[in-house]
């Protein structure tokens, strides 16, 4: 899309957030809700507020990112604290996990932003997230949370460009989603799981590596890169390092997929049926 184009794009989000009254914000730190955070600073200065959930679900380096975006723009930012394991549903990883995970995380934010007098809570979900299964939208919806880049017709691309116009730090930071995402359906999720693939995406993080995920098939991890990334990381500089530190951190085997990253990977399994029901 052209600029003056995206441009008046934008300003109609603005009005759309604006017409809130006061709004708050989920925020994970990610491309999309640091862009909606934005245009809601922007929209209702003075009226916004940032909530954050923290659980072992989401990376502490994450978390330090949304406190850092809050302190340079000055926008109050609450934190919401999430035992995920005491969700129901949610360490037997069902197909259903998602939903129930969401429900019960925006409820906690729901509560948090009603604390301080604001009755609209908004999340970052665009365009383009209704093409994968994605059964915490309903969560979302049954609960009454605004998708305002939705509503707004924001693709990922859009937001990406427009936030680059913007100078926002997240223009070109790579998708992120929950660490839950990482196990296959029906594989139980524990803290200890969640610490194994978190340092193994750390460690490829460290070594230059942007885009990617660990996925845990018992005690195989399966790492997902960008296929422009094969042959840098075949390099036996990369390769046995990464090796030896998965070992250690408890892996007994280690695998490239040949077929690259790919977001929903976990979700090429489900059934026609499933996937349509999410949506």
């Amino acid at each position: 899309m052209e600029l003056p184009e995206l441009s008046s794009k934008y300003e109609e989000l603005k009005s759309l957030i604006a017409s809130c009254g006061s709004i708050a914000v989920a925020f994970s730190g990610g491309v999309d809700s640091t862009f909606l955070l934005y245009a809601a600073r922007e929209a209702l200065p003075g009226n916004v507020l940032a909530v954050t959930g923290v659980s072992g679900s989401f990376p502490a380096r994450e978390t330090k990112e949304t406190e850092d975006f809050c302190g340079k723009y000055e926008i109050p930012q609450k934190f919401v604290k999430i035992d995920e394991m005491s969700i129901r549903g949610f360490a037997e990883n069902r197909p259903d996990r998602c939903y129930l995970c969401k429900k019960e995380i925006f409820g906690g934010l729901i509560r948090a932003a009603a604390e301080e007098g604001i009755t609209v809570v908004a999340e970052g979900s665009n365009v383009d997230d209704d093409g994968d299964y994605r059964p915490g939208h309903i969560a979302i919806r049954e609960l009454g949370v605004r998708s305002p880049l939705r509503e707004a017709g924001f693709t990922k691309s859009e937001i990406r460009q427009m936030s680059a116009q913007l100078g926002l730090p997240t223009a070109s930071k790579p998708s992120f989603a929950c660490l839950a995402t990482r196990f296959p359906y029906g594989e139980r999720i524990t803290k200890e799981k969640l610490k194994m693939v978190d340092a193994a995406e750390q460690c490829l993080l460290d070594l230059g590596f942007e885009q990617l995920r660990v996925r845990m098939h018992g005690d195989m991890a399966r790492i997902e890169l960008l296929p422009s990334d094969f042959d840098r990381f075949m390099q036996e500089e990369i390769r046995i390092p990464v090796y030896n530190r998965l070992k250690a951190l408890g892996f007994s085997y280690i695998s490239l997929d040949l077929a690259g990253y790919r977001t929903g990977s976990m979700n090429e399994v489900l059934s026609d049926e499933i996937l349509e029901a999410s949506r």
